[in-house]
């Protein structure tokens, strides 16, 4: 095993060596290095685990462009994080049948949809409609033996991760009260404009892998999230955001927080989308803007997302069950399915990435989008996709989004490969339909890249943490880490 394992960090390093004097020779080249022997096979007895983490600290490296400044808004509060089994039970709550609802409007619903999704081991957030009924249900949590307080909003928890460098200059707007403003990192500016007297709380019921409630069972780790959260509900923050750019001078901005308006209702929504269009539209055209979606229910409303929102940032995170939505939402490839099972299928996966590019993006050198990059998470496996041209040092930032998932999940600095295990197959087609090719996932170089026209992915396998501590947030360290990690090309014709 230790052979295998040595061959293969030494082939790791040589791969490693090539690609520090040339960044971009993994995104053909890659695929084609191989140790057969190395396959996942059941006598592999972790090595497989140790091959990868290996291969990653040796082809991870920063792009020789990197960003200085980063502006990051919108949606910021303080996650309360309890035992979701525990809390319910705690008040009064049987267990029964799960029943999904786009909007929480009492203890029933909020039962009936944390079953829902527990039960398919699904992350999900929702709007709690009753003020003071949701303020019973968080002084319950709040008060819950082993309830931990967080840095919570996918805003927040990006810019805690890109402060974590410390040549990284990070710019938070949102509704900021005083202890999230004590948690927040030291290097961490929030303009005057953000700060408020009362804190925003969702409240975050974690369940874990095989943690049974009456007759369901959770297949894997993952939460369910909830809050009564006007503030970023409406986005009220972003046009303080905009409006601190001219000064403040990003090279990216990053933006989320627009999931939160579809629990306002359509009337709100409709017009507070159309202001958020105007304002974004507002920033300048030569900064990038990543836009970090969320768990969303309303289909028009996400399609609206789509045609509005999407043409005019640079690049989008999303995991399967937002990918999958957003081609319902737009009768897109593969929108009959009703949910994935198991581990998404990666040609499927593949086909819905390669049809937002070119109806949403600027795979065609003659559209006006602005879309060229979109960063799909799941829990076995990550893709990057990119219109060619606009993107480098892509291999290098989807492995780094896959680390940091590992090892945040685990609680640890670097990956131990004796707490993780590859979930993903290592054989896998770039589509579901024809043509499609048969592709493999080499461990020693494990980065996978095809092309389908102008566009390129990029897959890595996720080394997922056996035992997890914390899921929330995953989502946002994978997608500022995958950020930190990439580089803006100066856009060359096709």
């Amino acid at each position: 095993m230790w052979r295998k394992a040595s061959a293969a960090a030494l082939l790791a390093l040589a791969v490693g060596y090539f690609y520090h004097g040339s960044p971009d020779l993994p995104e053909q080249l890659l695929q084609y290095v191989g140790l057969p022997s190395l396959r996942a096979s059941p006598q592999s007895d972790g090595s497989l685990e140790q091959v990868i983490s290996a291969a990653w600290e040796t082809l991870i490296t920063l792009p020789t462009r990197q960003w200085s400044k980063v502006a990051v808004g919108v949606n910021a509060c303080v996650d309360v994080v309890v035992s979701g089994v525990g809390l319910l039970q705690a008040m009064a709550v049987d267990p029964g049948a799960g029943l999904d609802h786009e909007v929480l409007h009492s203890k029933e619903d909020l039962k009936e949809s944390f079953i829902h999704y527990m039960e398919r081991g699904a992350a999900a957030e929702r709007f709690f409609s009753d003020p003071e009924a949701f303020q019973r249900i968080a002084r319950a949590a709040a008060e819950y033996p082993g309830a931990k307080l967080y840095v919570g909003g996918n805003a927040a928890l990006i810019g805690q991760k890109l402060a974590s460098y410390p040549d990284l200059m990070v710019l938070l707007c949102g509704p900021v009260g005083p202890k999230l403003h004590e948690m927040l990192d030291e290097q961490i500016v929030v303009p005057p404009e953000s700060l408020q007297e009362t804190d925003e709380f969702h409240l975050i019921l974690e369940y874990k892998a095989g943690e049974k409630w009456g007759s369901t069972q959770a297949p894997q780790a993952n939460r369910f999230i909830f809050s009564h959260d006007v503030s970023n509900g409406a986005m009220s923050s972003l046009e303080t955001f905009v409006a601190s750019l001219d000064e403040f001078e990003p090279d990216l901005v990053v933006l989320s927080g627009l999931h939160m308006m579809e629990g306002q209702g359509r009337e709100l929504w409709e017009e507070r989308l159309k202001e958020a269009v105007s304002a974004i539209s507002d920033i300048h055209k030569d900064i990038p803007i990543h836009l970090e979606l969320a768990s969303m229910t309303d289909r028009d409303y996400m399609n609206s997302l789509m045609q509005e929102v999407m043409p005019i940032v640079s690049s989008i995170g999303l995991n399967e069950q937002e990918l999958l939505f957003l081609s319902q939402a737009g009768e897109g490839p593969h929108s009959e399915l009703a949910a994935w099972k198991g581990v998404p299928d990666v040609g499927r996966v593949s086909d819905i990435l390669l049809w937002i590019l070119e109806q949403h993006g600027r795979s065609d050198p003659s559209s006006e989008a602005d879309l060229t990059r979109i960063h799909f998470h799941t829990l076995a496996y990550h893709i990057l996709a990119t219109v060619d041209g606009y993107w480098g040092n892509q291999a290098a930032a989807v492995m780094a989004g896959a680390r940091v998932a590992s090892t945040q999940a685990c609680g640890l600095r670097s990956v131990d490969p004796s707490k993780v295990e590859v979930k993903a197959p290592l054989e896998f087609h770039s589509s579901h339909g024809e043509p499609r090719e048969k592709l493999t996932l080499n461990p020693a170089a494990p980065v996978t890249a095809w092309r389908r026209g102008n566009v390129t992915f990029h897959l890595t396998v996720v080394l997922v943490c056996k035992q997890p501590l914390r899921t929330v947030g995953l989502g946002d360290a994978i997608s500022a880490e995958g950020l930190v990690y990439s580089e803006l090309k100066t856009p060359q014709p096709f």
